[in-house]
């Protein structure tokens, strides 16, 4: 994959904002899997008693899967990433060899569906089994067989677990195992999956005097710039081959003396759309690097669904999941103009069909020395949701004591896992910050709808002054995909 968005519905969040090192947001424990067969590990006790049945079984959060470490550099991790590519799977050779899925916490566990890389005629043998300490199995299926990459499911009486033990059983031709997918279905799992971080974006080599293209790829993303050279009444698209040929624009877009790309934009100018209120020079994502026959919108290979979306869409689309990261600084915002407006920038976003998952924004107020951070997350055809990083969006926010003074270089992550999204703020000798917010009641999981990034200065006020322009340098920017 390469690398490198009706009526309002009732919605529940679980947040968690953390200051402090790393470390602290790594959450669950794994445990060291072994490559012994299930009957030199299991005695086949009884299933543990259910306390409460599903009323409905939904797919479950699988926090972390681990095996012996013998996996044809194929690892566990491909088994929970929800691409279905058979490029992306678990691949370990040997009867017996095991794959161990957490769930992060006891859950009410019903069926498993898991999908076998077999070759035509080949039949994938294989065993299941659950646990709640890792150390005592029960038996699920005892003589599961695959003679497809279909999913498989495996229903079972309702059964408490945190572990899923996964054993291979070679298949009709060799002892090859090859897990493309698993997913486990019942209640009471985790609302949000734990926080995996990559950490802040490094600077690469930038030379000054080149346009941006010469010192970022931009293979995969075309600008938008509020210009309209040819007169179709809406703001200019760049498209990505032009982009990455060494497209420049001294007013909007440009390497500055330490070479940063600079995104800079007034608060009139040409809008994307008539749906549009505010200016910009942004970047939009484009999975497509170039390739015209394919279309700009849609589930296809030009972008990415959530790994929770419908398995037809996860074949399809270009990506699954995704991480955006970008290390900036926010040179300039606006003075003048209506109180609610001023000071305030986009830097980053995932876009949907119609609705952003997540618009984060930078403000710093005029009388203050620095600014805050703070995201809106928009539910799919309803209201926005607001959620603080640091300081206040307030329009009469006082100075953030931890705040991020205009020319300051930080960082930032925006990950995306199946339904939770995780936010992340960098900042040299600062704590990082952390908020994790579940959009399983988002409405994005449902079929048809697709994603992509966006980073640049998407300018949020309209009301200043002609010549009050908002500026931001990016220094290093990615985006990647499942």
């Amino acid at each position: 994959m390469p690398t490198l968005n009706l009526p309002l519905r009732p919605h529940t969040f679980l947040l968690a904002l953390t200051f402090g090192t790393l470390a602290a947001c790594s959450g669950s424990s794994n445990t060291n899997e072994s490559t012994s067969s299930s009957s030199s590990q299991s005695s086949q006790p009884e299933p543990p008693p259910n306390t409460a049945s599903c009323s409905t079984s939904t797919a479950l959060i699988i926090d972390a899967a681990t095996d012996d470490g013998t996996h044809d550099d194929l690892g566990p991790e491909n088994a929970i990433d929800y691409n279905l590519s058979a490029n992306s799977r678990w691949s370990s050779l040997g009867d017996g060899k095991s794959l161990t899925l957490d769930l992060g916490t006891i859950a009410s566990i019903t069926d498993i569906k898991t999908a076998w890389y077999v070759t035509s005629g080949q039949t994938a043998y294989y065993e299941l089994e659950a646990s709640t300490d890792a150390e005592s199995w029960s038996t699920l299926e005892a003589n599961g067989q695959a003679t497809t990459d279909d999913f498989k499911s495996d229903t079972f009486d309702e059964t408490k677990a945190r572990y899923i033990r996964i054993i291979g059983r070679g298949n009709s031709e060799n002892a090859w195992n090859n897990l493309i997918e698993v997913e486990v279905y019942g209640c009471d799992g985790l609302e949000t999956a734990t926080a995996s971080p990559l950490g802040p974006l490094s600077i690469g080599e930038l030379s000054a005097g080149e346009p941006p293209a010469n010192n970022f790829d931009l293979s995969r993303w075309y600008l938008s710039i509020p210009t309209d050279e040819d007169n179709n009444g809406r703001a200019d698209s760049i498209k990505e081959n032009d982009l990455n040929n060494g497209y420049e624009n001294p007013n909007y877009f440009y390497t500055n003396d330490k070479g940063g790309m600079v995104f800079r934009v007034y608060p009139t100018g040409y809008k994307t759309s008539t749906n549009t209120n505010y200016t910009r020079t942004e970047l939009r994502e484009m999975l497509r690097a170039g390739n015209t026959q394919i279309s700009t919108q849609g589930v296809n290979a030009n972008n990415w669904v959530f790994g929770s979306a419908p398995e037809a869409d996860r074949a399809a689309a270009g990506g699954i999941d995704g991480t955006l990261r970008a290390t900036l600084a926010v040179n300039r915002v606006s003075t003048s103009g209506e109180q609610y407006q001023i000071g305030r920038v986009i830097i980053g976003q995932i876009h949907a069909n119609d609705d952003e998952p997540i618009r984060l924004y930078y403000r710093k107020l005029p009388n203050n020395s620095k600014g805050s951070l703070y995201f809106a997350h928009e539910i799919k055809g309803g209201d926005d949701t607001w959620h603080s990083l640091i300081g206040s969006r307030s329009d009469n926010a006082a100075n953030p004591a931890d705040g991020i003074a205009l020319n300051e270089t930080f960082s930032y992550e925006i990950n995306v896992r199946g339904n939770t999204l995780h936010a992340y703020i960098y900042r040299e000798g600062q704590p990082t910050v952390v908020k994790t917010l579940s959009m399983a009641d988002s409405g994005y999981d449902e079929g048809g709808q697709y994603m992509y990034f966006k980073a640049g200065a998407y300018n949020q006020n309209n009301s200043g002054d002609d010549d009050d322009y908002t500026e931001v340098t990016f220094y290093a920017l990615e985006a990647t995909h499942n």
